[in-house]
């Protein structure tokens, strides 16, 4: 049974404080860190490369976290690569796609700029035509927007899975369908999906996946990028040891499946950690995590939207993944973040969280919004 309070158990920190952070990056339970200390004490080697135990015991559980992560997000009709976080990931599709220079992105209004700042690159460096941002700032993103931003220049479709901001999911399933219908590309961006919803990938309908393994638990500097069967096949990022086939002169061949994007030697040491952060939520059940994080979100809403002066930004009748955005009439957002933990330990965000673009249609006079985020082990 699902049980916040046993939950904490296994956070230690929390005797302290009230984390209500999540969206910018999640605990780690005891499980996670053991695991990685394991990996420290016992494998750490570089993998695919040696043929001595450790080696071939590195590269075992490095595949073997990569098996987990896919059966976890439904994702085995795919190819998953290992990145840094969601920004790489993005960036390595941004960049690995061939493009013409005619080709349109659409992107809705509220995306946190990892979802942005890649295409207006592409756009600023003349390599597509342009990018069309939509959408309005009410935290909904409505699948006929998107529908009605697409011309026959659209290459691709990048929306967020769910508001950095709001905590509002996306419709992809139907946004996927109207892509499909335009041969169109799409790239989701799962950072806050990955940690509180269900998802799999062969229903979902995108043909790239972003997700970083922190806001779910795992380790700090280990995410992924997963590639569907059938998408265009990526440009490697970045060449080098590891993701090389064969080296003749000054031509090379690329090492097959998702070797090929992971250049240099991989955080090992995190793909392990952040595999044992998968078996954690899956032992949770992704389905209770997502029930309990979208209530305590509405008790949030439901709260704050009582307390004179507080204007609460987030909507109350739709599901969301824990996140909370509000404001205080005549205080600045960081005051009511420092205040908040000076007085109480409570650890909330505060600023304009990486979506420029939205704050200053929602919050012209600057300072952005205060961000509650929970997660699992709130209560």
């Amino acid at each position: 049974m699902f049980s916040a309070e046993d939950i904490r158990e296994d956070f230690p920190i929390l005797e302290h404080i009230i984390y209500l952070d999540n969206a910018a990056t999640a605990l780690s339970p005891r499980q996670v860190v053991e695991a990685q200390a394991d990996a420290e004490f016992h494998y750490r080697a570089n993998v695919g490369r040696g043929v001595h135990r450790l080696g071939r015991l590195a590269t075992h559980k490095f595949e073997e976290a990569r098996d987990v992560l896919q059966k976890f997000f439904g994702g085995e009709a795919g190819t998953l690569a290992f990145t840094r976080n969601t920004t790489e990931s993005t960036n390595v599709a941004a960049h690995g796609i061939p493009w013409e220079k005619t080709d349109r992105i659409v992107v809705p209004l509220q995306e946190h700029h990892s979802n942005i700042l890649p295409w207006f690159r592409l756009e600023a460096e003349g390599k597509i035509a342009g990018v069309d941002v939509v959408g309005g700032t009410d935290g909904h993103i409505r699948a006929e927007d998107i529908a009605a931003a697409i011309t026959p220049e659209t290459r691709m479709v990048a929306v967020a899975h769910a508001s950095n901001v709001f905590g509002t999911i996306a419709p992809v399933k139907e946004i996927a369908k109207i892509c499909r219908e335009h041969d169109v590309l799409l790239l989701v961006d799962g950072a806050q999906t990955a940690p509180h919803l269900p998802i799999n990938l062969a229903d979902l309908g995108c043909d790239y996946f972003c997700f970083s393994g922190h806001k779910m638990m795992g380790p700090m500097g280990i995410g992924g990028l997963w590639m569907r069967d059938g998408a265009p096949k990526l440009a490697p990022a970045y060449a080098g040891g590891g993701m090389v086939g064969k080296v003749s002169g000054h031509a090379f061949t690329t090492a097959a499946g998702a070797g090929k994007y992971e250049a240099g030697t991989p955080n090992v040491i995190g793909a392990v950690g952040l595999a044992e952060a998968a078996r954690y939520l899956s032992r949770l059940g992704m389905e209770n995590v997502a029930a309990h994080s979208s209530e305590l979100a509405h008790r949030m809403v439901d709260g704050l939207s009582e307390i004179e002066g507080v204007s609460v930004t987030t909507p109350s009748d739709v599901p969301l993944v824990g996140a909370v955005s509000f404001t205080v009439d005549g205080v600045h957002p960081h005051e009511v973040a420092y205040f908040l933990d000076e007085a109480a330990a409570i650890m909330v965000r505060s600023g304009e969280h990486c979506c420029q673009p939205l704050m200053q249609k929602i919050a012209p006079n600057g300072g952005g919004t205060v961000r509650a985020s929970a997660y699992c082990y709130n209560t």
